[in-house]
């Protein structure tokens, strides 16, 4: 049973260090890449199977961002900012439920120590010579690490932090473009009066609690969810297991959702000008 609170590192390119979480979003980014591209040149007017479902899927996305902008327009213009979060998210989230992630990996041996203790003892017990001995002891310690080569994305907080960051900046952007450099930052640095001037500061604090609270909330869920699968299957290898890949199904769904909608909601707020 392995689990590890930080992603592990695989290789090295240069001065950057691939982790196996980095490792694995860059084959989720691969993949949604190459199937947006296939996808694209295979349209057609008259949609079957696999078409259908993806536009299907989008159309019912396409809803639920309009539900909460209350704009067409301004769902149009943050859908593709939403839906690329979601998907995002969504994959990371179930690569790590995909059978030899976090199991398959590289082991080491990472200490070897051997130790020999000789000594010559004479009947009244006393030590005459430790070097020449007919009697020894050899004790050894062998430890092996162990360090999978995929990783959940979002199983690393480093990942988290940084997609949370990513989605603080982008609602800053969607606030410039749509009220201005003025009177966007005009909400976070105010000299009417005291009280503007002070709840401005509370909305800078604020901004950044976004960060804290997006990143933790999707890491602490996702990674609990592999320990509790790691736990359950060092304990009973069959059948057991099987549920609660169905409630982490789930819950990589619900996390994505969350992740996005609350971007969204940030977008709407980010846009809509202060009274």
């Amino acid at each position: 049973m392995h689990v590890s609170l930080t992603a592990e590192k695989i290789f090295n390119i240069g001065p950057l260090t691939v982790t196996n979480a980095l490792l694995t979003t860059w084959f989720v980014l691969i993949l949604i890449a190459v199937f947006s591209i296939i996808f694209r040149l295979r349209l057609k007017k008259h949609p079957r199977k696999i078409q259908n479902i993806v536009e299907m899927v989008i159309e019912g996305f396409m809803g639920i961002v309009q539900s909460v902008t209350d704009n067409a327009k301004q769902a149009r213009k943050f859908f593709p900012v939403i839906f690329t979060i979601f998907l995002f998210v969504l994959l990371n989230n179930w690569a790590g439920l995909i059978p030899g992630v976090g199991s398959i990996g590289i082991s080491e041996k990472a200490n070897h120590q051997e130790v020999h203790l000789e000594h010559t003892i004479e009947p009244e017990g006393i030590v005459i010579d430790e070097k020449n001995s007919t009697n020894s002891e050899h004790l050894e310690n062998h430890h092996h690490s162990f360090t999978p080569i995929f990783r959940a994305g979002t199983a690393d907080l480093s990942f988290t932090l940084a997609l949370a960051a990513v989605a603080v900046i982008l609602v800053q952007v969607m606030g410039v473009l749509a009220l201005g450099g003025r009177g966007y930052f005009s909400r976070f640095l105010n000299f009417k009066n005291p009280i503007l001037f002070f709840v401005g500061i509370l909305e800078i604090v604020s901004e950044f609690s976004k960060m804290i609270s997006f990143s933790f909330r999707l890491f602490g869920n996702i990674f609990a969810g592999e320990v509790l699968l790691t736990v359950i299957i060092a304990l009973a290898p069959f059948i057991i297991p099987m549920p609660f890949y169905g409630l982490e199904i789930f819950v990589g769904i619900v996390q994505a959702l969350v992740f996005s909608m609350l971007t969204l909601v940030f977008f709407k707020m980010a846009t809509t000008e202060a009274h």
